[in-house]
């Protein structure tokens, strides 16, 4: 069982920069790949970032490329996410998940629909951008 706490959330405006961090608790944290998603007001839920369980390869949505940075460190079970350049469409809630079976790859291509039966999801932290 892994239980997943986001925080790091809060107000920036446009161009500035927030630090996400995701702590896990159970003993196989290290075993999985983990994913940051975000859904905006409105919106479906979709894919942001995707880290394995090794933190040696990542994935990211175009949209965020070259902006966002996910990494994890395995001995404190925490994953972070670091957005600079923020935007106005970046506003949402973002979540981390991991799954027992999903690889990052896996994550990066999942449909909106799909996202559901991963395994496990944090409660999520807002992202305000202001223009």
């Amino acid at each position: 069982q892994v239980q997943l706490v986001e925080s790091g959330g809060g107000l920036v405006q446009a161009g500035g920069s927030l630090r996400l961090s995701c702590a896990a608790s159970g003993r196989t944290f290290s075993r999985y790949a983990m994913g940051w998603f975000r859904q905006a007001p409105g919106k479906e839920r979709e894919f942001v970032a995707a880290i394995s369980w090794s933190g040696g390869i990542t994935y990211y949505a175009d949209s965020v490329k070259g902006r966002f940075t996910i990494s994890r460190d395995n001995a404190k079970n925490t994953v972070y996410l670091k957005m600079n350049s923020l935007r106005p469409e970046d506003t949402a809630v973002y979540y981390c998940a991991a799954d027992s079976v999903l690889t990052a790859q896996g994550m990066s291509v999942m449909t909106s629909t799909a996202l559901d039966g991963m395994d496990y999801w944090g409660k999520g932290t807002l992202v305000t951008v202001s223009s």
